[in-house]
């Protein structure tokens, strides 16, 4: 695929006219249409600007690639600076949100630590939830809606760079699961004291643990999330075609539903 090829898909992909790129690269519509026709070629400064605002790299664009015969190529196309930014978003939204969480669980503490005296675990309480709701908040208002595409359409990336994704991923899957499996347990030990007195089975012994146990809660919720984020957010970028395919399946599954009523 030529350089006037991608820039007449990326410009479709926008809904851009050839005036209103011109116009965004203070330049002429009958520039455009050369380059695009393949009878012209765009200065390095113009180059960068086309590269900005697809979000594109300038390899990607100056590199001429073959299509494979009987087959078009279509989807979102995500450059390397732009899976870079997402994976980094993602990581920075997991932690925020995961501190909120971990936060929210912790109000419950004070409860079981000052029960006889309702002013002070009342105070610490609203301090620790509010607190938990500003940073889940925050997280959430910051949310970026660039990104927002690369969950919703099939993706298109540069297989050397999704070769390296994979490499990278392969060596992070062992700590992810560490991460994993501690969180996991000290979800699931905290969460069986309360389950065991809920029961009757310990008979008020475990009461006295109750902070330790909602502390071993909130620390295995802050462990979890950014690892099941970040290993998710690796997935969708190198198995894509695997996401779309569930995608489909579920909106199809939903179709027919309908016509079976």
């Amino acid at each position: 695929m030529s350089f006037g090829e991608k820039l007449l898909r990326l410009r479709k992909e926008k809904g851009y006219s050839q005036e209103a790129l011109a116009e965004k690269l203070c330049t002429t519509r009958q520039a455009v249409s050369k380059w695009e026709n393949g009878q012209g070629f765009p200065e390095t400064e113009k180059l960068l600007m086309i590269g900005n605002l697809f979000e594109v790299s300038i390899d990607y664009l100056l590199k001429e690639t073959e299509e494979k015969a009987g087959r078009e190529e279509r989807g979102y196309y995500v450059s390397q600076e732009m899976a870079e930014g997402y994976l980094s978003f993602q990581r920075k939204l997991s932690n925020r949100i995961a501190a909120g969480v971990c936060l929210l669980i912790l109000a419950c503490v004070p409860y079981f630590m000052f029960r006889q005296e309702p002013v002070v675990y009342s105070f610490l309480i609203i301090l620790l939830a509010a607190a938990g709701v500003v940073v889940f908040v925050s997280a959430i208002l910051g949310d970026e809606e660039r990104y927002h595409v690369l969950a919703k359409e099939a993706l298109m990336l540069d297989q050397g760079y999704v070769k390296l994704l994979t490499e990278r991923l392969n060596r992070l899957k062992r700590r992810y699961a560490a991460m994993i499996i501690a969180g996991a347990g000290m979800v699931a030990i905290g969460g069986i004291a309360f389950m065991l007195e809920k029961k009757g089975i310990a008979e008020g012994a475990l009461v006295p643990y109750y902070p330790v146990c909602i502390v071993l809660i909130a620390i295995g919720a802050y462990v979890l999330i950014p690892a099941f984020t970040l290993w998710a957010s690796y997935d969708l970028l190198i198995y894509n075609e695997k996401h779309v395919n569930r995608r489909n399946a579920g909106f199809w599954k939903k179709i027919r539903k309908k016509l079976a009523e």
